[in-house]
Parts: structure tokens; C-alpha cells; sequence
């Protein structure tokens, strides 16, 4: 099953590499060029441990692959997860903005 999740921070990679090394083929997509560059090139922008390894491991067998074509792996997706920012609002609400916007992008 062809997986994406948009959004490379804590949630994101986390789970997109965890997925992969279930088996399943996923895609991470990021907006942010150098993030993506990056995790193309075999780093690894936040710390969790072992996942530097689990990542090499999965990319490396091919069901682990990091795009900022949003578009181009959304249509090639059984399954869509959104993981980007939730940030505070001044009432502690979470702002669903980034969320918001990323699903009118690939509706």
C-alpha cells in the first residue's frame, strides 16, 4: 500500500519511517526544500533515536523516499496523513491553519 504523510517534523518522520519499516512504501513530503535535500542526502533533521538508522534502512530498500511534490505523491497515495504544525493560538487552542491549508491543497 502506497502511503503519504505530508509534513517531515517529529509526527511526520517519525511515523512515515515506523510505516515503512512495517513494510508499507511511504512517502514524506515537505514544503521545505533544504529539510527534503536533507533527508535525500541521508541526514536526519530532528533527533529520535535509532531513527537515522531506520530511515537508511528504508530508504535504502526502497519503501522510504522524501518529495516536495505535494501533487505528484498525493495522486500516487491510497493514504494521506497530515502532520504539520499545530501551533498554540494566544488561547492555547491549536491553530489548524497549516492543516486547513493542506487539505484544501490536496483536495
Amino acid at each position: 500500500m502506497k502511503i503519504c504523510i505530508i509534513g517531515t517534523g517529529y509526527v511526520g518522520l517519525v511515523t512515515g519511517t515506523c510505516l515503512a519499516d512495517f513494510g508499507l512504501s511511504v512517502t514524506c513530503v515537505d514544503q521545505d526544500e533544504t529539510k527534503i535535500s536533507l533527508l535525500n542526502s541521508g541526514g536526519v533533521p530532528i533527533y529520535e533515536p535509532n531513527l537515522e538508522a531506520l530511515i537508511e534502512k528504508n530508504v535504502s530498500a526502497g519503501r522510504l523516499t522524501f518529495t516536495t511534490d505535494l501533487e505528484k505523491a498525493v495522486k500516487q497515495s491510497k493514504v494521506i496523513f497530515i502532520a504539520v504544525g499545530t501551533p498554540p493560538n494566544h488561547d492555547d487552542s491549536a491553530n489548524l491553519a497549516q492543516i486547513e491549508k493542506v487539505a484544501e491543497q490536496i483536495a
